[in-house]
């Protein structure tokens, strides 16, 4: 898409947005990040700078669309945003709102930060669902250009625009603005890690909250509700198999750096949408009393003999995902067993290595990672969800 005067102004397709005073006062108060953080496992720092709020308004969605068609839906940190037609292109931050989009029955995203860890091999478990990323680009590549935003030219970037000016170093506000104005409105929230120091001042949403406000964008609330009925449902399911506390084993969830990992970047469970596995799962977080601080707001890792102090009974690792679990047993898990301090490890001693799962989760990818972690921990066998039901609620059969 060319920097076009006329093609800027015209609305056609695109959407429109008001965005309180984001643009025309600086809504967002973001500084540029300190990082050249792109995503990788080895990267360091978030800037510690915090973004100011938005007070989100009263109205979600307008109860009816005016005579042009138009309609609002707002979400914290960008305010309202007013679309004038339906958004048919899309971008997304992540594998969280990826999926929510499949839950809707959408296209696959053009774009998201890392098309790696977009784990679509989950939608494998549910027959009748499928996502091809092979045309999908990753916005992250050794920086994140204006110019690919031009390019990919979607109607909308579901996107939290302080993880754009917090996360790496190369975008300030009026890149934000000008990619809101010239080609389509931001509106996203960073919801998969609650330990962001940006994002300290407004509002996290839960994975259902999110998914809600990106079905009002897409008008298919539809889907939305087939699927919160179904969440509910698997919920019960859930807690039935979970056992009394003092039976659960404690767990320490690490991202390990390699596959021989000798270091780990260590995660709090949280409230975030990348620990709803863990969380409804009930799970006692063998770091949470432990001197070793949450990754994301250190950026350190820790060594084996760290691990070893705290000694888990499980270890749940993340980084592997692209694995499978019989690679993961043959490469990573036997690296540890031959480790001389890892093999010490209460968890390798008795074989209680497993991966962790991805940061990102949607309303799919959650019910297929609760299901395999609730194998790991609980030894669960019966089917906690209905993949047929998810399957035809993707089609829009309901």
């Amino acid at each position: 898409m060319k920097r076009d005067d006329t093609t800027a102004s015209s609305v056609g397709r695109r959407a429109y947005l008001k965005y309180g005073a984001l643009l025309g006062g600086g809504l967002l108060a973001g500084c540029t990040g300190t990082s050249s953080d792109g995503g990788s496992n080895t990267t360091t720092g978030d800037a510690a700078s915090t973004t100011a709020a938005t007070t989100e308004t009263e109205t979600e969605t307008s109860e009816s669309e005016s005579e042009s068609g138009s309609y609002s839906v707002s979400m914290e940190p960008v305010g309202e945003v007013t679309f004038e037609s339906v958004p048919e292109t899309w971008v997304a931050n992540n594998g969280s709102w990826a999926d929510m989009g499949i839950a809707l029955g959408l296209e696959p995203p053009k774009g998201v930060w890392l098309t790696s860890r977009y784990h679509t091999q989950y939608y494998d478990e549910i027959d009748g669902v499928s996502v091809d990323k092979s045309d999908m680009v990753s916005l992250y590549q050794d920086g994140v250009s204006k110019e690919l935003f031009y390019e990919l030219d979607a109607d909308v970037h579901v996107i939290d625009p302080n993880f754009l000016l917090n996360r790496f170093k190369g975008w300030e506000q009026a890149d934000v603005d000008e990619i809101a104005e010239q080609v389509g409105p931001f509106f996203g929230n960073c919801i998969y890690a609650q330990h962001y120091p940006w994002h300290e001042d407004y509002r996290y949403y839960t994975l259902y909250e999110g998914f809600e406000k990106l079905a009002q964008v897409f008008q298919r609330t539809d889907r939305y509700e087939a699927f919160a009925t179904l969440h509910e449902e698997f919920q019960s399911n859930v807690e039935s198999v979970v056992p009394g506390e003092s039976e659960r084993p404690s767990v320490a969830v690490l991202w390990g750096v390699g596959d021989e990992p000798e270091e780990f970047y260590p995660y709090i469970v949280g409230e975030g949408t990348g620990f709803k596995h863990l969380t409804d799962l009930g799970v006692t977080d063998a770091l949470a009393n432990s001197d070793v601080k949450d990754f994301h707001g250190s950026r350190a890792a820790i060594d084996l003999e760290t691990v070893l102090e705290v000694d888990p009974e499980v270890l749940m690792l993340r980084g592997y995902e692209s694995k499978s679990r019989e690679e993961f047993q043959s490469t990573v898990v036997e690296s540890l067993e031959n480790h001389e301090t890892a093999s010490a490890l209460t968890a390798v001693e008795n074989g209680d290595v497993y991966r962790a799962g991805g940061l990102y989760q949607g309303p799919i990818t959650n019910l297929v990672l609760t299901q395999r972690t609730a194998k790991q921990l609980y030894d669960v066998e019966e089917s906690l969800y209905d993949g047929k039901r998810v399957a035809d609620i993707v089609a829009g059969e309901f």
